[in-house]
């Protein structure tokens, strides 16, 4: 068995962003118990109904919520599974109303709990943005979120094919996007054109995670040595997040 050392954070840190979730996880059933009472008490059915549709979409913040947790710093984290899961929350709390098609695709990938999820932050923070700002026109509405290892670096690239104005681009959202690359030693490369936009994330891996990376290389030629040739696959994940 390989087990890969990690270095844990600050134990402040770590429980000042514990207390701050269960605190949000809290606030959010209390006003899905809250809203759900007023609708059971309703004698109004267009009343009931509307307040029931607030309770769904409670439910989904909820759900963008739990995806957005830190994940155990003593262990690493499969990246692509994350991603997925938080494109999957995101996709139904704002981009399914909008009938914005979003595609996910990711190599193995394992990463530092606290790394992860500051990734998992950008990751939310440019698919709230698209869903804010860009403009498709006549275009059928796609966002592709992907997730890359070449050699020694993560690069994660979030686009679509909408428009938007470059002083939105250049907003507050991009400058915490900036920040929290910067926090895992990273860069933000950003373009924009008439026929999309796009915004990569590029960072290193640190020597935990650079182990990890090795040792699934090394299991992944021990499969193939074990399969035949037509059977072979790649490992990476697909998927249409929405329909």
């Amino acid at each position: 068995m390989t087990k890969h050392i990690v270095q844990l954070p600050n134990p402040d840190e770590s429980l000042f962003l514990r207390e701050l979730n269960h605190r949000i996880r809290n606030e959010l059933n209390s006003a899905i118990y809250a809203v759900s009472a007023k609708a059971v008490r309703s004698d109004s059915i267009s009343v009931k109904a509307a307040l029931l549709d607030v309770v769904d979409l409670l439910h989904q913040c909820a759900d963008v919520h739990r995806a957005l947790h830190v994940p155990d710093q003593r262990h690493l984290t499969d990246a692509a599974r994350y991603l997925q899961q938080l494109c999957v929350s995101v996709a139904k709390y704002r981009l399914d109303r909008l009938a914005i098609r979003v595609v996910f695709s990711a190599d193995d990938l394992r990463l530092e709990g606290e790394r992860c999820w500051k990734l998992g932050l950008i990751v939310s923070e440019l698919l709230t943005n698209v869903a804010r700002h860009a403009q498709f026109d006549a275009r059928h509405p796609e966002l592709r979120v992907e997730l890359m290892l070449a050699g020694q670096v993560v690069k994660c690239r979030v686009s679509d094919n909408g428009s938007a104005s470059e002083p939105i681009r250049r907003g507050r959202g991009l400058a915490i996007i900036g920040d929290l690359a910067s926090s895992v030693g990273g860069r933000v490369h950003t373009s924009c054109a008439a026929e999309g936009s796009s915004v990569l994330i590029t960072f290193r891996l640190t020597e935990a995670e650079q182990r990890a990376a090795g040792a699934a290389h090394v299991a992944k030629l021990k499969r193939r040595k074990m399969r035949r040739p037509q059977r072979l696959q790649a490992s990476r994940t697909e998927d249409v997040v929405t329909g």
